[in-house]
């Protein structure tokens, strides 16, 4: 492309001297090779914008698949939501809407990255494909003072130089508050977007809890807040607009003032004085590459420094984040039952939740988990799963231990949480989940639904649904045990797992539960506050307050 506009440089000369010369010859051949030219420079664009966004979308693959992998390796994209509560450090903010970082900040770098490196690049290379013309046509420039003669060679070079370093100087004066003002911009639009999304996610709840009213106010507030940065950033950009495009018209006339004493003098032809021009304007622009790219430039640092910010949050949970049960590979088999050393539960905040808990669950065990409301039943079926980051475990002589070796969990594990997740698509999809529907014939679906007490859809199993927001809490949570009757796991761990069920629905559930579990030689875990899910469990572990004041610690009592 530089090489173009070095031959096109060279043909307006030629062309404005047959246009002064009124020489007709010259001036038609060289209209043909400006139709080579013109065509060498169409087929060069076209071919220059093709591989530059192949280069950008390659890269934004890559970039998306490796910060998925992070984001989605060892459960960080829950734990992150987690950190919110945590303390990762004074200078940590926490990594809001991974979502919006995933999808438009990457997208964003990329491409600004590539569109402003490529620039830097053309421009460099334009810099010094055109210097040397442009210092060749200039000439030098003589001055007297105190009867001495000054020659400054290469004269409109060191102008070009000083236009572009005083014109790059003030554009950053005027937009250095570009980058945090883009940063909170793309911080502000992700959180008006997620907060639509939780209307959208619990769409029926705010209807019965009456909370329009509410949402729309909330909605506007962050709206609000949307439009009073822009109105900021706007306002900076228009500064810096003025200045920016007053710069660019004075240099469309500066190198016809600068040269244009030499062309009335008769020193050079008005095709010189052209071809002058054309190498200032290169030139120039070249060294104004920061002020025409000031306000991509702060866009691009607001990006960078979130997706840095992000990457840097994923890593620091990754380093301290030592909750994940991790099958061996040392070639031992998985243990066969349930046993944990003496562990400490915290919560995100550090605080102790329970303290010097010691489990252990034999095949053919049934175990009930109850205790007050926020005394960790459910974080301690997280700290079984693998899932919850903040746990400590102690041998006998208190000396900390890896998780891997406080807690042994035997094989073909299943948690079934209180509210289940389907994903949108065909029900055999969200029975399936997180398996392949082809493992599974639909004799096993149907068998399942019959199991979970769900008849009504062993007809339905292609149809297409958002299942996780039309199914009621009972039929979800019966699919989610059609998804464990279909697995048909060894242990089985349900957090409350039955709680929108009728006594009678869950009575068929539990015994079935136990029926499974008892013939494969695995184990039931349920947390339940129910008194009625008591008769289908053999033993019961009680959490009890250990402590007073306002922080509460809970340890466990074993019965039977």
């Amino acid at each position: 492309m530089v090489y173009v506009l070095v031959l096109l440089n060279d043909w307006n000369r030629v062309f404005y001297d047959a246009l002064q010369n009124r020489d007709a010859d010259v001036f038609w051949q060289q209209l043909q090779m400006f139709g080579i030219l013109a065509t060498a420079f169409i087929v060069v664009a076209v071919y220059r914008f093709y591989l530059t966004q192949l280069l950008e979308i390659r890269w934004r693959a890559w970039m998306t698949r490796d910060f998925i992998r992070r984001w989605s390796t060892q459960n960080i994209f829950y734990q992150l939501e987690l950190s919110q509560f945590a303390t990762l450090g004074e200078n940590s903010s926490r990594a809001d809407n991974p979502d919006q970082r995933i999808q438009e900040d990457i997208q964003l770098f990329t491409s600004d990255t590539v569109g402003l490196s490529l620039g830097l690049l053309d421009a460099l290379v334009t810099l010094g494909s055109f210097v040397g013309i442009l210092w060749m046509l200039s000439g030098s420039f003589d001055f007297h003072y105190q009867d001495y003669v000054f020659t400054i060679p290469g004269f409109m070079v060191w102008m070009a130089l000083i236009y572009a370093l005083s014109g790059s100087l003030i554009g950053h004066f005027l937009g250095r508050s570009m980058s945090p003002l883009n940063y909170a911009q793309q911080r502000l639009e992700a959180n008006f977007r997620h907060h639509l999304m939780r209307i959208r996610e619990y769409s029926e709840a705010i209807a019965l809890d009456k909370g329009a009213d509410f949402e729309r106010a909330s909605l506007q507030k962050r709206f609000t807040s949307v439009v009073e940065n822009f109105l900021q950033l706007l306002k900076v950009q228009k500064r810096f607009t003025w200045f920016s495009s007053a710069y660019g018209q004075a240099a469309v006339v500066f190198p016809m003032l600068v040269a244009a004493p030499r062309y009335f003098s008769g020193a050079i032809q008005l095709g010189e004085l052209m071809q002058i021009s054309s190498a200032f304007g290169q030139v120039q622009e070249s060294l104004s590459w920061l002020v025409s790219n000031y306000p991509r430039l702060a866009s691009w640092t607001a990006t960078t420094q979130r997706l840095h910010g992000f990457l840097e949050q994923m890593e620091t949970i990754r380093a301290i984040s030592y909750a994940v049960v991790q099958a061996p590979t040392d070639g031992r088999e998985a243990p066969t039952s349930l046993k944990t050393a003496a562990l400490t539960i915290n919560l995100p905040d550090r605080t102790v939740l329970l303290d010097d808990v010691v489990l252990e669950v034999r095949p053919g065990d049934s175990v009930l988990i109850r205790g007050p409301s926020g005394s960790g039943k459910s974080t301690l079926l997280r700290v079984l799963a693998g899932i919850w980051p903040y746990v400590r475990g102690w041998d006998a002589q208190r000396q900390p231990l890896s998780l891997y070796e406080a807690v042994a969990l035997p094989a073909d594990c299943m948690f079934v949480p209180q509210r289940p997740y389907f994903p949108e698509g065909r029900l055999r999809d969200a029975l399936c989940y997180p398996g392949e529907v082809d493992s599974y014939t639909d004799v096993d679906l149907q068998q399942a639904l019959m199991m979970a007490v769900l008849p009504q859809f062993i007809t339905q199993l292609d149809k297409v649904g958002q299942w996780s927001q039309q199914l009621s809490g009972g039929e979800a949570q019966r699919l989610a045990m059609a998804r464990v009757f279909l697995k048909q796991p060894h242990w089985v761990f349900a957090d409350e797992a039955t709680s929108a069920l009728d006594e009678a629905t869950e009575k068929v559930i539990y015994e079935r539960l136990l029926a499974m579990v008892k013939s494969k030689g695995g184990a039931l875990v349920s947390v339940a506050h129910r008194p009625s899910v008591a008769a289908y469990h053999q033993r019961l572990w009680q959490l009890v307050n250990a402590s007073e004041g306002s922080t509460k610690s809970y340890v466990m009592q074993v019965s039977h």
